[in-house]
């Protein structure tokens, strides 16, 4: 089977990396790939919102799957686009259909299903420039911490947790009237802050059954325990050692199982994967958000955990077998941490040389922003690296990572001393 990956980032090359070990496939292709997709896999300069060259390859190198990556294909209706085409007919995409997507697309969206389900969540409304005086009075009636969430996709960086109840309003204008995150803060969520611990769920779908895959805690902070910026992610650790089997029970019964029962319900065409954004208020699990793909760097942190074949896990969604398949999971912890240009997520410099993957013997390095040129690597976006280790235990598999980076060098190069410092 011929497989193409769309995206650029070190979920790709760790899907890239998984799925090119499997049996059942004979070449693996990523749209645009990087400096890591390139060691395993056949890397395609073009961009994954450009349709009709996605297409052009898919009939080009005869692929069979497309695994999208990133959510913005998706919201914009890879999916749809692919099997709406009478040339690509036969072509499995994992990644739900256009109107699913919306999941991710709109924070609306989500919270509109989450309460029509009876999936729990915590307390909101929306609000559009429209109903900028009615939002103050929202925010004046209810206590801080406010939390403001852009409508649409910000790239992981559209929520703001306020304190005061006039920096809110402020921080309210600035995304309604001066696009403070460009056309995504056109409409506003404005919800309770719900006071606990975070942790990522994920489920592969084909729309009706499911498989669980392992969970994992990101740490999405720039700074020192968890301060400073929103960033994409700076480490992933998996399994959370808090989450025990009266939680995953919960979980699964309270959000995973009434989620895809309203994809049926809601005529949702969903195949793929399902990220919960979860946070546990004492012992009781409440979704913060949905993504409608893997997250990065959890899948980095995630896919090593799993030692079935991959490929034929992903094809499973469309044989009918997916309720049969064997998830064989490896016991041990994994932790992942990111390496990034200094100054991200705000303004770095690029092109630094990267040094020292050589030495790394103990743990996999996942390319994300990085490139090869004339035989160097260097770096080429924010979050630059995702360095991985297996353990017995949590304290094992980061000391591995960290011992890992200590041997890779590049200019200004940063990284969170502290991944796991709250377990």
């Amino acid at each position: 089977m011929n497989v193409l990956i769309l995206g650029s980032g070190g979920r790709e090359h760790c899907f890239a990396e998984s799925i090119s070990k499997s049996k059942n496939c004979d070449k693996v292709f990523v749209a645009p790939g990087n400096s890591g997709t390139s060691l395993v896999a056949e890397n395609l300069d073009f961009s994954p919102l450009d349709f009709d060259l996605v297409k052009e390859a898919i009939t080009k190198y005869n692929i069979q799957l497309v695994v999208v990556g990133p959510e913005d294909p998706l919201v914009r209706g890879i999916h749809d686009f692919i099997l709406s085409d009478p040339i690509l007919k036969g072509v499995k995409v994992i990644g739900p259909k256009q109107k699913a997507a919306q999941l991710e697309g709109s924070k609306d969206f989500a919270k509109n299903f989450l309460n029509r389900h009876n999936i729990p969540t915590a307390k909101h409304r929306t609000f559009t420039s429209a109903q900028f005086k009615e939002a103050c009075e929202y925010i004046e009636k209810n206590p801080p911490p406010y939390v403001l969430k852009a409508d649409g996709l910000a790239a992981g960086k559209g929520v703001l947790i306020i304190y005061d109840a006039n920096q809110a309003k402020e921080e309210l204008y600035q995304m309604l009237f001066k696009s403070k995150f460009g056309a995504a803060s056109s409409s506003v969520v404005i919800e309770e802050f719900l006071d606990g611990i975070e942790l990522s769920c994920f489920v592969l779908t084909d729309g009706k059954n499911y498989k669980i895959l392992p969970g994992a805690k990101d740490y999405k902070r720039i700074g020192k325990g968890d301060t400073g910026l929103n960033t994409g992610g700076m480490g992933a650790i998996s399994p959370p050692p808090f989450l025990t089997n009266i939680i995953k029970d919960k979980i699964e019964k309270r959000i995973i199982y009434p989620t895809i029962k309203g994809f049926e319900t809601d005529n949702l065409d969903y195949i793929g994967f399902v990220f919960f954004g979860l946070i546990l208020v004492g012992q009781d699990p409440y979704v913060i958000e949905y993504n409608v793909r893997m997250g990065d760097p959890e899948t980095q942190a995630v896919l090593p955990r799993i030692n079935s074949d991959f490929l034929e896990l992903l094809n499973s969604v469309f044989t009918g077998n997916l309720c049969d398949f064997d998830l064989q999971i490896d016991q041990k912890s994994s932790a992942t941490v990111v390496m990034v240009s200094g100054g991200y997520p705000e303004q770095y410099e690029k092109n630094k040389e990267i040094k020292g993957l050589d030495k790394v013997k103990e743990s996999k390095v996942f390319h994300a922003g990085a490139i090869r040129e004339e035989g160097l690597l260097r770096t080429n976006g924010g979050r630059v690296l995702a360095v991985t280790s297996l353990g017995k235990d949590i304290k094992e598999s980061l000391e591995a990572s960290y011992k890992s980076i200590s041997k890779i060098e590049f200019e200004n190069q940063y990284y969170r001393r502290d991944i796991g410092f709250d377990l």
